[in-house]
């Protein structure tokens, strides 16, 4: 489940946690919200949402040792709670109370579908707040859609690492379908099988498809740029077809693919006609 963890970038996790986090703001009146993921040696925030004042960002890491995740993971009852931290005996001598200046906390443990921990979820706020019962049990059944979410994570991150779709069309030539969101980790695996496969099947050109790429954050992957670079170098054309308009209008895109040594068209078959290979009904 590490290695799962690991190479997951959890976007389904962040997207739905975003939509959770107002519910959650508003349900418990609180300003923050916001997702943990536990590392080797501290507690790092994935996903975060601040209401009205700016208290957590995403990104956000402490050692382990001096977070308030230690104790909610300690705790019997998967959950710690306090109307001000800054006078509540477990919480007032951690160096993160005097940096984030807030008072109402709670929190519990987030697992995964199979029951490992993987975090924890968590609110805070300026001011005081008196955490019921109820409020506990509401964040906890929060916390279990969460578990189902980052399963999805884990699940699409091992297909997208195994999936390099290369359509082989003749001798020489073949398809790259580029689909879905590309990360860091599958965009080593997309190097390197299809340089790997350009030169064990001594494929002269390939057709780069991105009809069915999507971005995260308006973020190009930066793949491409090291792909079409190999390929010019192994002395391959290359040529790119499904660039969608709303893809083209974003100025940092456009200079991203003015920088590659490439050929676009409209679609595949166009491509393939320009090759010089014709489909026939």
């Amino acid at each position: 489940m590490q290695e799962k963890m690991r190479r997951s970038t959890h976007d389904s996790l962040k997207a739905v946690s975003y939509k959770l986090f107002q519910v959650i703001s508003e349900e418990l009146g609180v300003n923050t919200a916001y997702v943990t993921q536990r590392e080797p040696k501290a507690m790092k925030v994935i996903s975060s949402f601040n209401k009205d004042h700016y208290i957590i960002p995403e990104g956000y890491e402490v050692d382990y040792d001096g977070t308030y995740c230690r104790l909610i993971l300690q705790s019997e009852n998967e959950s710690m709670h306090t109307n001000n931290l800054g006078s509540f005996n477990l919480t007032k001598g951690l160096e993160v109370t005097e940096q984030l200046e807030v008072k109402g906390f709670l929190g519990v443990t987030l697992r995964d579908f199979y029951g490992t921990v993987f975090g924890t979820l968590c609110v805070m706020d300026k001011e005081e707040k008196q955490f019921t019962e109820k409020n506990i049990h509401f964040l906890k059944q929060m916390a279990e859609v969460l578990s189902y979410i980052i399963h999805l994570d884990n699940t699409m991150a091992d297909i997208e690492l195994v999936n390099v779709p290369i359509i082989p069309i003749k001798k020489g030539l073949a398809i790259l379908s580029l689909q879905g969101n590309i990360n860091e980790e599958r965009s080593k695996k997309i190097m390197e099988d299809t340089l790997q496969y350009a030169a064990v099947k001594s494929v002269y050109s390939f057709i780069i498809d991105l009809s069915q790429l999507v971005l995260l954050e308006n973020r190009f992957p930066d793949v491409l740029k090291n792909l079409v670079l190999g390929l010019n170098i192994m002395g391959i054309q290359v040529m790119m077809t499904g660039l969608p308009p709303w893809l083209v209008k974003m100025e940092e895109v456009r200079e991203h693919l003015m920088d590659l040594n490439t050929e676009y068209v409209t679609d595949i078959e166009s491509a393939l006609n320009k090759i010089g290979y014709n489909l026939q009904k």
